[in-house]
């Protein structure tokens, strides 16, 4: 049942990515190449932490996210998408870095997970302000097949723990946050 969950959350990774990235090719949507950038290295980070604390066949689409995140901010800095890099984006992107460092000294992946969910949250930092100033530029289908996403990891993980199950809860209720911003703001901009 477990393998069926996570095939499902990685099947839905492709169903939120594939026209995400259609849209980014096309010209449609413009990510921040920073977020992207971050995300895909917490996310790298988080997959490994979660395969040492257990978490068995859940963590697999956390790892073909960790890829696919990766192709995308590629995509967006070779599409020209937002490439305003402020010095918060900088700072992100070192917390989302130092936290391998953190992980080797205390030996526990469960502090590698929390800075990591702490950062890619904070990463959500540059998308949040370009979606509140372009919220037709972001695909809320695209956020909200990531709450579902991570929903179903929670399911398929082998090993409940919190090191194991901190960063799908945390970035899915993140997407739900999106999601909600940019619904708002589009409504308001129509009003």
């Amino acid at each position: 049942m477990k393998a069926l969950l996570s095939g499902a959350a990685i099947a839905l990774t492709f169903a939120a990515f594939l026209p995400y990235i259609v849209s980014i090719r096309s010209g449609r949507t413009r990510p921040h190449v920073f977020s992207w950038l971050i995300w895909g290295v917490t996310t790298l980070l988080v997959f490994l932490a979660q395969r040492a604390g257990g978490g068995g066949v859940g963590t697999w689409p956390t790892g073909v996210s960790a890829l696919i995140t990766f192709l995308i901010a590629w995509l967006a800095f070779a599409h020209g998408a937002d490439r305003e890099i402020t010095t918060s984006d900088w700072l992100f992107l070192l917390g989302a870095s130092s936290a391998l460092p953190f992980w080797f000294l205390t030996a526990d992946p469960l502090w590698a997970v929390v800075i990591l969910t702490l950062v890619d949250l904070l990463g959500f930092g540059p998308t949040l302000r370009r979606a509140y100033a372009h919220p037709e530029q972001e695909r809320v289908g695209f956020y909200s097949l990531f709450v579902l996403r991570n929903l179903l990891v929670l399911l398929s993980l082998e090993r409940l723990t919190l090191t194991t199950a901190l960063f799908p809860a945390a970035v899915g209720l993140g997407c739900v946050g999106l999601v909600l911003l940019l619904l708002w703001r589009r409504r308001s901009l129509r009003a």
